[in-house]
């Protein structure tokens, strides 16, 4: 009998038949996928990437934010903005990412807008992090094989595996992640998945408004993966000193607009809702990046990076970075 893994590499190399390869998703989706599924086609699809040639020691150390996508929900670039904010604090984020799918700006689109250069060779990539602790891996120029899949997903018409692995596929090894689903249905695969990829630390989240970041809106639930063992738990922001806020409020638009929001939550000039949410969501990334005692301390050494204009100042760094690299 072929194993998940037997199918998985032939779908990769390009050796199963479309509708070989159709049936074979169709099926997974409707039986359920695994954590061990998950972690098999992450698994395949890391090994048929194009890796950034990084050493073991910035590997160790290396996070990654990142969502599913697929949420719907309008909002504004989260994950890219706390990426950004938590590079400014010391941490190395390799962020993994692409252009906008299901909303009006993806990661890729955002990091644009704001003056960063996206194309450099796996080798300038690693040369940035090193530089100012982040570089961008953008999805599409890192995954070939995806080429003669992506065909095989859009002829169908509910989502399929290829909808949770984005996130787990870093090609820079990442072993951390603050990672969002777009529903809580997921976050336990997900946990399974990571803990079997041999994951350092990571959060994996999804709000009850089902937003693949922690919201500001509701609570959120959450697993914690670390050293191989799991923990569930709730996230209520008022218990962080954070207001509810309506769903409006942490609305953005298109890439040009999105990164004017991330400007004005550097620049000070934003400080309600859009402020509030990027600040919950990277307490939970600086804890899991191994750097805090406690989500206490995390939320102080935020406040402080955007209150000093550390963030500003440190995305300048950045774009210049990533200019002079080209």
């Amino acid at each position: 009998m072929t194993t998940t893994k037997e199918q998985f590499e032939k779908l990769f190399d390009n050796k199963m038949e479309f509708e070989e390869g159709r049936e074979f998703l169709i099926s997974l989706y409707e039986k359920g996928e695994s954590g061990d599924d998950i972690a098999t086609a992450a698994s395949v699809m890391r090994e048929h990437s194009i890796k950034l040639p990084i050493s073991k020691d910035l590997q160790e150390i290396v996070i990654d934010v990142v969502g599913t996508g697929g949420d719907k929900s309008g909002s504004f670039n989260i994950s890219s903005t706390v990426s950004l904010l938590l590079s400014s604090m010391g941490s190395y984020v390799a962020k993994h990412g692409n252009r906008s799918i299901t909303s009006n700006s993806g990661s890729a689109d955002l990091l644009e807008a704001l003056g960063i250069n996206l194309n450099l060779t796996p080798e300038k990539q690693v040369q940035m992090l090193e530089e100012c602790g982040f570089c961008f891996i953008f999805a599409m120029n890192h995954h070939p094989a995806m080429k003669h899949i992506m065909p095989i997903r859009r002829s169908i018409e509910h989502r399929t595996i290829f909808n949770l692995l984005g996130p787990l596929t870093n090609p820079a090894g990442a072993r951390k992640y603050l990672l969002g689903v777009n529903s809580p249905d997921f976050i336990d695969v997900m946990a399974d998945a990571l803990v079997e990829l041999d994951t350092k630390r990571a959060y994996v989240v999804s709000s009850d408004d089902r937003m693949d970041e922690l919201s500001i809106v509701t609570t959120s639930q959450f697993a914690y993966v670390e050293s191989g063992k799991v923990s569930r738990g709730i996230v209520d922001p008022r218990e962080y000193g954070y207001e509810l806020a309506p769903k409006e409020a942490i609305l953005g638009g298109d890439a040009t607009h999105n990164a004017q929001i991330t400007r004005d939550i550097f620049a000070g000039t934003e400080t309600g809702a859009k402020r509030d949410i990027v600040a919950l969501n990277a307490s939970f990334a600086l804890f899991a990046d191994g750097r805090v005692r406690d989500l206490k301390e995390a939320k102080e050494m935020v406040l402080d990076a955007l209150e000093g204009k550390k963030a500003l100042q440190h995305l300048e760094t950045i774009v210049n970075i990533s200019q002079s690299l080209a």
